[in-house]
């Protein structure tokens, strides 16, 4: 009879544990759960919390969005240097007045900086400037891009790929 006691003890101890720990292990998985919708949450915030500060989205004048769109394009061999600055507020100038010209290229020379992506700055920009403008419009803007490139200390080279997939963008035909 003793050792049935004995058993029945061992096996009752066997229970008990297997029980406790079947609740930790339960508690630990709603503990990880809850950690990972946290951090989901975080991470969800910190992605609109970028969306809603980011440069391209803030952007509603077509003056500004060109003069962002020129100076992406022509800053992604490099820094913007003050001959070349000079060239694209002489740009800008021929579309606006001279406070919104320097407001427009102050704010495309922060954007640009903080877009490394030129393709970005043209998926963005292009379709919002596609419906503000005109065609003749669309194609002084592309003879603009086209001058602030050749303008300043040397002239810059502007990838083909970039001036076809912003006429692309622009809504003219592309061959």
């Amino acid at each position: 009879m003793p050792f049935l006691i004995a058993v029945l003890g061992v096996l009752g101890a066997a229970a008990f544990w297997w029980y406790r720990m079947k609740a930790m292990n339960d508690a630990a998985r709603e503990v990880a759960d809850v950690v990972g919708r946290v951090q989901g949450n975080i991470r969800r915030k910190k992605l609109r919390k970028q969306a809603a500060l980011s440069p391209l989205t803030a952007i509603d004048d077509p003056v500004v969005a060109a003069a962002t769109l020129i100076t992406s394009i022509v800053a992604e061999n490099g820094h913007i240097l003050p001959q070349r600055e000079a060239v694209i507020r002489a740009v800008i100038s021929e579309i606006a007045d001279k406070k919104k010209t320097d407001e427009a290229v102050i704010y495309a020379k922060w954007a640009a900086s903080q877009i490394d992506d030129t393709t970005v700055v043209i998926d963005k920009l292009a379709p919002f400037l596609r419906e503000r403008l005109d065609v003749a419009e669309r194609n002084d803007l592309l003879r603009m891009v086209n001058r602030a490139a050749q303008g300043g200390e040397k002239r810059l080279e502007i990838a083909d790929q970039r001036m076809l997939r912003l006429r692309q963008k622009l809504g003219f035909e592309v061959n």
